[in-house]
């Protein structure tokens, strides 16, 4: 979405021309303006009146009563492979998709969505982030190096907006369960006729109820199903502190990935993180040694929530007919992907195993046959 803007009710083009020399401007990490990569002209970003991201209500999504200026439609395409719906410039009729490298033909289709209300903008240029991704790439072993070699010498990394659901929500769970509290006792055995004391643990359980509550705020959930989330998961944590009101310039020269996990779905995973902290709440309430949880009644209140969008450099290599995928975080570096292993830097590695096992083997033998001797 490196040249569209969209209005609250249809597509809009939206181009950064340079006004030196006509060619595209594109946002730059570092200078935080617009520049042109043909004639090094820059400008600052038209930030205008856009407000801060705001949360909206949840229930008012739910029932499709979201004010007009919340949504937005936008041209997307959706890859035949794994299913990432990208916005795409109009001018651009082919491509590659970003996620997994398949070529795709930009037959675009009008998209009604949740608009974003705010995004992090890139911190780090191509540039870096390809450093990071090679550092982290020299550092697996295994790998073989001819996926080395291609990352190093292979085309640029994708500039890519990933959407995010943030949720808010009040809660207030009542609970039933059990504090346990250790206490030790010792007895005396005989074995083999000699006599020992041991001490054993035992746990005097006692009923325990009482009430915890808990206000989460910015509960961050992936709405892309085009990256498995232990690759996203591991790019944490974000700034969220940081996150400013969305513009287009921010997305002058990188894509926009669509959502494609609904927003039901997305509340779905943040109460599933929720439950597991309200959890661990309890049991820091129930107190004692041990606890055990019997019943939880929660009730969730104040529910808001955010549509935002998070930068990532990517990569997604074809090597040997497989496609191996790198996100890189666009604030601070962080790496993950996908990683072969070379079977003959493995078998190697066994070979070199066994003949240092075998020399130690040797070593000890020889020792015991010189003490043997003496």
């Amino acid at each position: 979405m490196n040249s569209e803007k969209f209005s609250d009710q249809s597509t809009q083009e939206h181009r950064f021309p340079c006004s030196a020399c006509g060619a595209d401007l594109r946002f730059d990490p570092e200078a935080k303006l617009l520049k042109c990569d043909h004639c090094g002209a820059d400008q600052p970003l038209d930030k205008g009146d856009a407000p801060p991201p705001r949360e909206l209500d949840f229930r008012a999504a739910l029932n499709a009563t979201l004010p007009d200026q919340a949504m937005e439609e936008t041209r997307v395409s959706t890859c035949p492979n794994c299913g990432a719906e990208v916005e795409f410039n109009a001018d651009l009729h082919a491509t590659e998709c970003p996620f997994c490298a398949t070529p795709v033909v930009t037959d675009t289709g009008v998209h009604r969505q949740i608009k974003p209300h705010g995004l992090l903008p890139f911190a780090l240029t191509e540039a870096h982030a390809r450093s990071a991704m090679t550092d982290w790439l020299g550092r697996l072993w295994f790998a073989p190096n001819g996926l080395k070699d291609y990352a190093r010498k292979g085309r640029q990394l994708s500039g890519m907006y990933l959407p995010y659901w943030t949720f808010d929500a009040q809660t207030a769970t009542q609970y039933r369960g059990e504090r346990g509290d250790d206490y030790y006792t010792t007895r005396t055995i005989t074995r083999d006729g000699k006599t020992q004391t041991i001490r054993e643990r035992h746990t005097r359980w006692r009923a325990k109820s009482g009430r915890v509550s808990r206000f989460f705020d910015d509960v961050l959930v992936l709405a892309s199903q085009a990256l498995p989330t232990r690759f996203t998961d591991g790019l944490a944590p974000w700034d969220l502190s940081e996150l400013e009101p969305y513009v287009p310039d921010y997305l002058a020269g990188f894509r926009a990935s669509a959502y494609t996990v609904p927003l039901e779905e997305g509340y779905e995973s943040a109460r599933d993180y929720m439950d597991r902290v309200i959890v661990r709440d309890v049991k820091f309430d129930i107190g004692g040694d041990r606890q055990r949880v019997h019943d939880l009644q929660t009730a969730v209140s104040e529910v808001t929530f955010k549509h935002i969008l998070l930068p990532v450099w990517m990569a997604a290599y074809k090597y040997r007919g497989k496609t191996y995928r790198f996100v890189v975080n666009g604030r601070t570096g962080k790496v993950q992907g996908e990683r072969p292993y070379s079977a003959w830097k493995i078998a190697l590695a066994v070979i070199a195993g066994l003949i240092v096992a075998a020399g130690i083997g040797y070593v000890v033998a020889m020792n015991q046959q010189g003490t043997a001797g003496f």
